[in-house]
């Protein structure tokens, strides 16, 4: 069986590179699967492997990191002969509890972290190692994540949402966005040194309440307005001050 979770795991790499509006990550989730449904009755021939095969390709669309959970358990699903509304369930109702986890998980705890880890080195040994460092982090962390939760899945099948509540990812959920929020601490200021180490003591104070400022804003504008608003706002607002300055 380990051959064709390592070859569905090298699949989940490329879940997204048949993303479209009308299935979105459903084609790249068939690719996936492929390698583990393959030995169901009548094998590639057989109407089982095709209805499954038609079945996983469908709508479908969770976090790309945790999609492997989904795709383990459907495919144990499909070789335990599971009614196929029971099926169709399990795929639908898993994508909003993994991608809730898999966003707090990767978006605000292991992207901002590996992204200081990378500042930090940017600015203390070299741009060349802090980018080596970045992806090196990232991705051991990508893989991982991925073979874990494609093993989980089909250890799992039908019962997966009770390993979830229970699982690993959980107690990493709440352990990895502290540790995120150490992380920046620790790299923004390092990096402001560097970056303000010509900068005389009025330009630094300007800086800091620029800074200040935009974290203030961002604080009561980002329920209404939205992050990409806000980012954007103060991106412009910087332009013009840095043009006027």
């Amino acid at each position: 069986m380990k051959p064709r979770l390592a070859s569905a795991a090298v699949r989940l790499l490329v879940l997204q590179g048949s993303m479209n509006h009308e299935r979105l990550q459903g084609i790249g989730a068939a690719v996936a699967i492929e390698p583990l449904i393959r030995d169901l009755d009548g094998g590639q021939n057989g109407q089982r492997y095709r209805a499954a095969l038609a079945r996983s390709a469908g709508f479908f669309n969770t976090n790309p990191y945790l999609a492997g959970v989904a795709i383990g358990a459907v495919a144990r699903a499909e070789h335990s002969g599971a009614p196929l509304r029971q099926v169709e369930t399990l795929r639908s109702a898993i994508k909003g509890p993994l991608g809730s986890l898999g966003d707090r998980l990767i978006w605000t705890g292991v992207l901002p972290v590996c992204a200081s880890i990378g500042l930090v080195c940017a600015t203390l040994v070299h741009p060349l190692v802090a980018v080596a460092a970045y992806l090196l982090a990232f991705n051991a962390v990508n893989v991982a994540v991925r073979w874990w939760g494609l093993r989980a899945g089909w250890r799992s099948g039908i019962a997966v949402a009770a390993m979830l509540s229970q699982s690993v990812l959980r107690r990493a959920v709440k352990f990895v966005g502290p540790l995120a929020v150490l992380s920046i601490g620790v790299a923004l200021p390092v990096a402001a040194e560097m970056l303000t180490a010509n900068f005389d003591t009025s330009v630094r104070v300007g800086t800091a309440g620029v800074a200040l400022a935009t974290a203030a804003t961002s604080w009561f504008l980002m329920p209404s307005v939205g992050a990409a608003r806000v980012g954007i706002l103060a991106l412009g607002s910087v332009l013009v001050l840095g043009w006027i300055w």
